[in-house]
């Protein structure tokens, strides 16, 4: 494998052009193709020979039925790393983006509106992790009961957003204790994170269980499923009909969609970037899932009131525009941030 170190300005000169003419066209390219540029000032034979040793330090790659070549994952690292000038987004851009995200709107709102503006700016597929259950406070909540031990809890949450959700308790709640229930919850936790109120009630059940009444038990019970934070995390999925655009091999639009239908391993990646700051990005197998070896993915997490709360980014092709798609990712997570933080306010 090649080391930045071995290729010469020459070299660096001739796979900048490669990688960014095969970005835009898809198709190999020759080194005639190199040679005849305006900007290269070696011979054609220079070029052959500089060509020849990027693909024996495994920066480039021929194919079969072609004359040209087409860079490989070292090759995009490198172009991303080294190669590539990433300016932040145009003033323009910016400004379409944060007119499109109003505070105004819900946050599973704002979370469809950010993966759509994603792929509409990319042209890729947008996806967008749901905030943590942990860091969504309560406003309001109603028990209303079922049949067979059945609970349908009603949420209202940060921003007037309402969840519902069906859940199966130990037994039978009349709608006398269930609505005790909750208005002990409401009058006790109003502002509250969700796992919080979990916590607290949990902590009150240990350190008073002889003395603890039948509403406590009740609501203990019942809070205890109701704002589980185990529950799985989500994210939400859009563009992926862009990639049946991007001039991508049958094979590859394929395993393209195939590592979008793969919601664990997505959620897996996108849970490991809740550990970093700022923009990361996984090209092919630098993601360490199978799947995902012939897929570029460029994510950024997003804070609301100064806490990392989710992560979005976009799943395309290795062959992306990433001197483009990195500015729209960060700016994304920033501006989707700021409308989830103005609108709990």
């Amino acid at each position: 494998m090649g080391k930045p170190s071995e290729l010469n300005e020459k070299s660096q000169v001739l796979l900048k052009m490669l990688v960014e003419q095969y970005i835009q066209g898809g198709q190999p390219i020759p080194s005639k193709m190199l040679a005849d540029s305006a900007s290269v000032t070696v011979s054609p034979a220079t070029v052959r020979n500089i060509m020849a040793d990027l693909e024996d330090l495994g920066y480039v790659s021929s194919p079969h039925t072609s004359a040209g070549r087409v860079p490989t994952n070292l090759a995009y690292r490198f172009f991303v790393d080294t190669l590539v000038k990433v300016d932040p987004l145009d003033t323009y851009d910016l400004a379409s983006l944060n007119k499109s995200l109003d505070p105004d709107m819900t946050s599973q709102e704002l979370i469809e509106s950010a993966s759509g503006l994603l792929s509409e700016f990319t042209r890729m597929a947008g996806l967008v992790t749901l905030p943590k259950r942990e860091q969504v406070t309560l406003r309001h909540v109603e028990f209303l009961s079922l049949e067979g031990n059945r609970v349908l809890v009603i949420l209202v949450l940060d921003e007037h957003e309402v969840q519902n959700r069906v859940i199966y308790t130990r037994e039978a709640y009349s709608d006398v204790q269930l609505r005790q229930a909750a208005n002990f919850i409401n009058q006790n936790f109003l502002g509250e994170p969700l796992s919080n109120i979990r916590d607290r009630l949990i902590s009150s059940m240990r350190s008073d269980r002889e003395s603890m009444d039948s509403l406590m038990r009740t609501t203990l019970e019942v809070a205890d499923k109701a704002f589980d934070r185990d529950e799985t995390s989500d994210f939400v999925v859009k563009g992926q009909e862009n990639l049946l655009a991007t001039n991508q091999a049958l094979d590859d639009i394929r395993q393209l969609f195939q590592a979008i239908s793969m919601k664990g391993e997505i959620l897996h990646l996108l849970d490991r970037c809740m550990d970093s700051e700022g923009v990361q990005l996984f090209i092919g197998n630098e993601s360490g899932y199978e799947v995902l070896d012939e897929c570029s993915v460029v994510t950024s997490p997003y804070h609301v009131d100064g806490d990392l709360v989710g992560v979005l980014g976009v799943i395309g092709p290795t062959r992306m525009a990433y001197d483009r798609v990195i500015p729209i990712v960060d700016a994304t997570a920033r501006l989707l941030g700021a409308a989830l933080d103005s609108n709990r306010r």
